[in-house]
């Protein structure tokens, strides 16, 4: 049995299509303990950071002495996987690479908020804020040093507060860039929107799927 904990980073409705698991929300404390007995492998993406207890690194040791494989990616579950690659988790993408390589370092580089009805995303996550403006470089749209400020500006703004329409206005505010830019920014993102977490999600699944066919 496979069970993945999911939510505002991958819908269980897309995940699905991908691989045939068993899709739970966003991990927290405790969750581990009610896993069924023939849980074979654990894919952790998304989990609770600031409303709830987050999941322990002590738990996630005790379902590996058991045999269970767990693997991370993306959110909590890159974060974890980082700190625990030594003692058997598994990390999976860019975000896992990130954290293992000290790149990036605070939780709140993959803290989203999220609706928990739906768990659909409100706040963009700054790891993802980066991957864009990155992308809007290259393209053309800003340059590096207009990157580089509003990815600083951005990271001092508490996550909740983490919009593209919201940042774009601070950066408008700040001198950054004009109001003229801003608007060529926020239809970038509308155009091409990217989601660096969602991708290694993927990754994640597809991890799995390979590992339960061994």
């Amino acid at each position: 049995m496979i069970v993945i904990y999911t939510g505002p980073t991958l819908s269980p409705e897309k995940a699905k299509a991908i691989l045939d698991a068993e899709y739970r929300p966003p991990i927290v404390r405790g969750d581990l303990s009610k896993l069924p007995r023939k849980t074979k492998i654990v894919g952790i993406i998304d989990g609770v950071f600031y409303s709830e207890s987050a999941i322990a690194h002590k738990e996630i040791i005790e379902v590996m002495k058991k045999g269970i494989t767990v693997v991370g990616s993306s959110s909590m579950g890159a974060l974890r996987a980082a700190e625990l690659t030594g003692f058997g988790m598994i990390g999976v993408g860019r975000v896992y690479e990130c954290y293992r390589s000290g790149r990036i370092t605070a939780d709140d580089e993959v803290a989203v908020t999220f609706n928990p009805v739906t768990g659909e995303q409100i706040a963009e996550p700054l790891i993802n804020v980066r991957y864009q403006l990155k992308a809007a470089e290259t393209g053309g749209v800003i340059d590096r040093d207009q990157r580089q400020a509003i990815v600083e500006l951005t990271g001092k703004l508490f996550y909740p507060q983490r919009t593209y329409p919201a940042i774009v206005s601070r950066a408008i505010e700040a001198g950054i860039i004009t109001d003229a830019k801003g608007d060529q920014l926020l239809k970038f993102v509308a155009a091409e929107p990217l989601n660096l977490k969602a991708e290694d999600a993927v990754l994640l699944l597809e991890k799995i799927k390979s590992i339960a066919g061994r």
